[in-house]
Formats: C-alpha cells, structure tokens, sequence
C-alpha cells in the first residue's frame, strides 16, 4: 500500500498550541487563549518537539523563546493554519438549531455536569445535546461546538463568558484516613500520608502548605494523574490526600465519600466560565441552555455558602 503523503503531519492541536504560545511567548497565556490548561499546553509542545526531533523554545527563567527551527517553523505553521481556517469558513456547514455541542474539561464534565445534565433533558427534550470532553482547544470558527464551560479569568476576546462557578481549594481524603496509627486529625500529621496531584495544579499543594506554615512533607512528593477525576477517585479510595476544589468536590463531600480534615482552605485564581461566539447570543438552543446552567451553578453556590455558614 502506498504510503500517505500526510503521514508525518503532526496533530492539529499540536500546531494550534505551538502557534499561540509562540504568538504570546507564553505557555501561560496559550492557554488562557485555547480554553486549555498550561500544563496540556507543554505537553502538546513537548509532543510536537518530539515528533519533530527538535526544541521549538528555548525555556529560560520567567521567560521564553523560539529557537532558530522554531523561528522556522512557525511562519509554515501559521500559513497552514490560515488555509484550513479560510477553506472551513468557504464551505458553511449547515447546524441543526437543536443541537447543541458542548466542549468542557474531562474532570468538569464527569464531576459536575453529567449528573445534572439530565434536568436539562426533562426540561428540553427537543433539543439534542452532545457534550466533548477535552483537554485541548474548541475551534468556535471552525464550528467544533457551539459553547464551551472553561476555567480561566473571563476574558477572551470575541467571546461571551458568563462567570459560573468559583473556587476553592483544600485538602480532602477518605473519612478512612481519620482513623489508624496517624490520623489525619492535624495538619502535623500530613506528614505520614501520600499527596495526591494531577497535572493541571503541580504547584497548589506547596501554596497551601506555605500557607497553613507547615513545611513537610515535601510538595513534590506523592502520586500524579493526568486529571483531577482520576485523583480523586484515589482519594475516595484511600490511596491518600488531594488537594480538591469547588465545584468538583461537592458531591463526593455532600455523599460522604470525601471529607475535609481541615478547615483552612484557599480561594483559586481561576473561576469556570461558559463561553460562546458573539454571534451564537441569539441561539434559541444557547440561550436555554445558558439559562440552565446559570440557574444550576446559581443554586449550587448558594447552598455552598449557607453550608460553610
């Protein structure tokens, strides 16, 4: 069989995340941009750099830079980029005005919107609803979904972001690890038990440590997981101490699978948003849907507060 002349392209979203961190020179800001975290942000880079045999960036101290192939690079990229983009944009696919495409973050949709999703259902049935999971990027161009639930600061231009939910961030456990030869009954005895991480938060277990003024046990130690479902099912489990967040955790403090050792906990820099085109406002599908889901986070933070009261 002939071999595809495309074959060693890398994938699309490597391109996309090494075009805007390029386009920024920041990892930080990319993924602010791409609806992504920074951490998928170097993990797609470090993809691309490997496929390609080669550093696009040189990583300094508080600072980046391309490197001479990376300097090459990207003005190839950018026009292939523009290429899919116009020849997308020629074509006007038509979409059905009931359907709706939601992109949301792996942890967010299984931790939050799935177990309510179906009141949305029961109250518009007629409305077809397709929820994406990813770490990566949604082309709102290139009509990959109509509306996207992110974290972030608010800010992204050309869209509508209507803030949802806040958060906090605090140690949680199995009410298991209260019990044995160190309980987890003070903050001394964090000492004894595994820290838990996912890839999108490396740093939040050394602000909160500083934080609370205990220096032990060392931050860096511990289990990783690729997202923040999967940890906190090792939490549920046993294997030791997440640091969680609101809203991903309510439901597994409120069932008791979860509890919080500790009272202490710390407000994030980043709040979820759901994001849509200006042009999409008028959607008759978004505009319920949008009605919902403020209702629902209304409700959650609302009963969130009169609980910590």
């Amino acid at each position: 069989m002939e071999r595809s002349p495309y074959h060693d392209i890398p994938p699309l979203r490597a391109l996309k995340a090494f075009e805007a961190a390029a386009r920024h020179l920041s990892f930080t800001r990319a993924a602010e941009e791409l609806f992504v975290t920074q951490a998928a942000v170097s993990q797609q880079i470090r993809h691309l750099e490997e496929l390609l045999g080669a550093p696009l960036f040189k990583r300094l101290h508080r600072k980046l830079m391309l490197t001479e192939d990376g300097q090459k690079y990207l003005p190839e990229v950018r026009e292939a980029l523009d290429l899919l983009a116009h020849a997308t944009r020629s074509i006007h696919p038509t979409v059905d005005p009931s359907t709706l495409t939601i992109s949301v973050l792996p942890s967010f949709a299984s931790k939050w919107l799935v177990p309510r999703l179906w009141k949305f259902h029961e109250k518009h049935p007629e409305i077809q609803i397709h929820v994406s999971a990813f770490d990566w990027l949604v082309d709102f161009e290139n009509n990959e979904a109509d509306l996207a639930i992110r974290s972030g600061r608010g800010a992204w231009p050309g869209l509508v972001a209507h803030p949802l939910l806040s958060e906090d961030v605090f140690p949680v456990c199995s009410p298991k690890l209260l019990q044995g030869e160190h309980p987890l009954d003070d903050v001394e005895n964090l000492r004894y038990h595994t820290l838990l991480h996912d890839d999108f938060s490396r740093e939040d277990w050394y602000v909160w440590l500083k934080a609370v003024g205990v220096d032990h046990p060392d931050p860096r130690s511990g289990l990783t997981y690729s997202h923040t479902s999967l940890m906190l099912d090792a939490a549920i489990r046993g294997h030791g101490v997440a640091l969680g967040r609101t809203p991903l955790v309510d439901e597994d403090l409120q069932e008791g699978r979860l509890i919080r050792p500790f009272d202490f906990s710390l407000p994030a820099d980043f709040a979820y948003y759901l994001v849509y085109p200006e042009r999409k406002a008028k959607h008759p599908a978004i505009q319920a849907f949008r009605q919902w889901i403020m209702q629902e986070a209304s409700s959650e933070e609302s009963n969130r507060i009169h609980v910590s009261t």
